[in-house]
């Protein structure tokens, strides 16, 4: 169900006078909060191969990329600079082959029990996951493109339940 509330005319992380600052989330309801972000990586067809047979030099490139997500989604806070420090309680990283555009999709899932909302982590956490995937493959395709980096739905918190129209 898409939320019919339309985003808010302010912006939470500016004050009255235009400075920025950290929103004060302590008067909230800690409620389960989900976020779903997707993007994707297109590359050569041979690129594509090595990736999909597990015969990247570097190793198990996807592995890899699942993990590299894992750890940035609990980074997010050091890199987002007003974003808050939240405890996740579930971070998954999948990804999708596409055999005839040689493109891998991945979605990350991230959940919380909190105050604030876990976008920030399920896009930072997707996008270091194609980052990844790019320096593994790097040497053998520097013309990588990523993109279609978006978040697809949000649960939890006053605005509820929101997915991007298709």
């Amino acid at each position: 169900m898409t939320s019919p509330t339309a985003p808010s005319a302010t912006l939470t992380h500016f004050d009255s006078q235009g400075q920025a600052h950290m929103v004060d989330v302590g008067g909230k309801a800690e409620t389960r909060r989900v976020a779903v972000a997707t993007g994707r990586i297109s590359m050569k067809p041979e690129t594509f191969a090595m990736v999909q047979s597990g015969t990247a030099k570097k190793g198990d490139v996807l592995g890899i990329a699942r993990i590299a997500a894992i750890q940035a989604s609990k980074r997010t806070s050091e890199l987002i600079p007003l974003c808050h420090p939240i405890p996740l309680t579930r971070v998954a990283v999948d990804f999708a082959l596409d055999d005839a555009s040689h493109c891998i999709t991945c979605t990350v899932t991230a959940e919380t029990v909190g105050r604030t909302g876990v976008e920030m982590e399920a896009l930072t956490a997707l996008n270091v996951s194609l980052l990844t995937i790019y320096d593994m493959c790097k040497a053998v395709d520097r013309g990588m493109r990523m993109d279609g980096i978006q978040l697809v739905e949000k649960l939890g918190g006053k605005s509820g339940h929101w997915t991007a129209t298709p």
